[in-house]
């Protein structure tokens, strides 16, 4: 009985075990198995890698950098006073806005619903337009390189540091042809970052963006360095340099003049631009390389503006299908499309369809890099340009010119008494006197924000032949005048393409 039993007991346990292992068996064919894992703390910190100046493997952590830099970056307010009537758009953004290519128009929109503050009711006029930005200290008595579209048509300037403060700030001067200014505020010891050489600087490499987007101030994004020597058009001025640094670090509106730096914490560009059709950031930022920044900055504090040598060629970037369809024998470089007046470049030899390749020693691959290149010099500089001819590499050797075509540096004498009134001077040749009817003048080229003719709403292009009654045929003539002037000064003059004669108050 008990065997019987036995017997029954296993025969029941192997019949079980055997239909469990067969429903496993078939249950799993139609069935997923989710393993759920649970761990009390995070293995590993760090995931992302980089390789050090000694080729080490490190970490790849972005605080250090951080902290470097955040206290060297300011917000810009600026402020442009329209006196309560509608500004003349022929001076202003509104011009330029309608000429700029459509992804990047929003980014220097001074009254974009990322800039305004004091947005317009209705039909109203504002009475001010406020704009932010960003600046970089470069120098611990208060020196701050910024975009000049922050400061240009601003009226007043408040810088924002780091810890808070606010400071008043002046424009040293401005150079729209890289779209880059100098201001300062009147401080001491402040924090600042070094200028790399952006020459340097390679592409996939980190870099992180600092700056005051959209009102958020001390942001700060990271990314890589996507592409060098780009130019996206979108500078208007007649000897405009584009040869940006490409990054997908992010940047937005209220970045324009932020810092562009690199691991070490140090600057590699000021960040300038983005590419985006709605007005954000949507994917790539543009910033202008450090190597442009310090030839400006230098000749802004001891020129009282931008002394640039120039070749004196009308130039095009060679690809593939252009060399082609002109039957050139390079596929990279700067196709020379023409020589101007007084070329430089024509005097030493270079001619019409050769096709620059070098420039000291230094390969080019496309125009805008021969832009930067040449930018970096002074009138009277020696510059070896290499060139293909026909299949044919030859040498020369260029003395730059300025761009009235000599090798002179270009006279600011009197740039003490100049520089108070904001402003790019230049006495009008005897054709232009002989049609408007005048024996004489001195043009107003451009106007420095924050200055004494910016107060005075004069437009750009006035072309001055008075001052208080005495006339003037030369910046000489005016200089001479205003030196002894105190108080009161009132200018008298025309414009080129408006009927009348205009009058201008100021006080010195």
């Amino acid at each position: 009985m008990k065997k019987t039993l036995l017997y029954s007991a296993l025969i029941a346990f192997f019949v079980t075990g055997t239909t469990l292992v067969f429903y496993d068996h078939f249950e799993n064919k139609n069935s997923k198995i989710i393993k759920i894992e649970h761990i009390n703390g995070t293995p590993a910190k760090g995931v992302a890698m980089t390789v050090n100046e000694n080729g080490e493997v490190v970490p790849l952590d972005f605080t250090r950098s951080a902290e470097k830099v955040m206290d060297a970056v300011v917000h810009i307010k600026s402020t442009e006073t329209t006196n309560g009537r509608q500004r003349d758009q022929s001076q202003g953004y509104g011009n330029r806005q309608q000429q700029l290519p459509d992804p990047f128009r929003e980014f220097f929109k001074h009254d974009s619903p990322f800039f305004r503050l004091n947005p317009p009711r209705g039909n109203e006029i504002p009475q001010a337009r406020v704009a932010i930005g960003s600046g970089v200290i470069i120098d611990e008595g208060g020196y701050i390189v910024t975009n000049n579209h922050v400061v240009a048509n601003a009226d007043d300037l408040e810088v924002t540091l780091h810890d808070n403060r606010t400071f008043k700030a002046t424009v040293v001067g401005t150079d729209p042809s890289t779209d880059l200014a100098l201001i300062q505020i009147k401080a001491k010891g402040l924090p600042t970052l070094p200028l790399v050489n952006s020459d340097d600087v390679k592409v996939g490499e980190w870099v992180l963006a600092v700056g005051n987007p959209l009102g958020l101030n001390s942001t700060v994004t990271a990314g890589i360095v996507s592409a060098k020597a780009r130019n996206i058009n979108i500078l208007k001025q007649k000897f405009a340099v584009e040869s940006f640094l490409q990054t997908d670090a992010v940047i937005n509106p209220g970045n324009s003049g932020g810092a562009l730096v690199n691991l070490q914490g140090g600057l590699i560009g000021i960040n300038t631009a983005i590419a985006s059709p709605t007005g954000v950031y949507a994917g790539y930022g543009f910033a202008i390389p450090s190597n442009i920044i310090n030839k400006v900055v230098e000749d802004l504090l001891k020129y009282g503006m931008v002394q640039r040598g120039v070749l004196g060629v009308m130039i095009r970037s060679v690809d593939g299908n252009f060399a082609k369809d002109k039957d050139l024998k390079v596929n990279n470089g700067a196709f020379v499309d023409s020589l101007l007046e007084n070329s430089a470049a024509g005097t030493a030899g270079i001619r019409k369809g050769d096709v620059i390749i070098g420039i000291d020693d230094k390969k080019i691959e496309s125009s805008p890099e021969l832009q930067e290149m040449i930018a970096r010099h002074h009138p009277g500089d020696k510059v070896k340009v290499d060139v293909n001819r026909n299949g044919t590499d030859k040498e020369f050797e260029v003395t730059l010119n300025n761009r009235q075509g000599n090798a002179k540096f270009v006279k600011n004498e009197h740039k003490g008494v100049l520089n108070i009134l904001g402003a790019d001077l230049e006495t009008i040749d005897g054709k232009l006197a002989k049609k408007l009817d005048i024996a004489g003048g001195v043009k107003v080229k451009n106007l420095t924000a924050g200055k004494l003719l910016k107060y005075t709403q004069m437009r750009e292009g006035f072309i001055i032949t008075k001052v208080d009654g005495q006339h003037i045929k030369t910046v000489e003539d005016l200089a001479q005048i205003l030196k002894s002037r105190k108080g009161g000064v009132l200018l008298e003059g025309v414009y080129e393409d408006i009927p009348g004669t205009y009058y201008y108050a100021f006080g010195m």
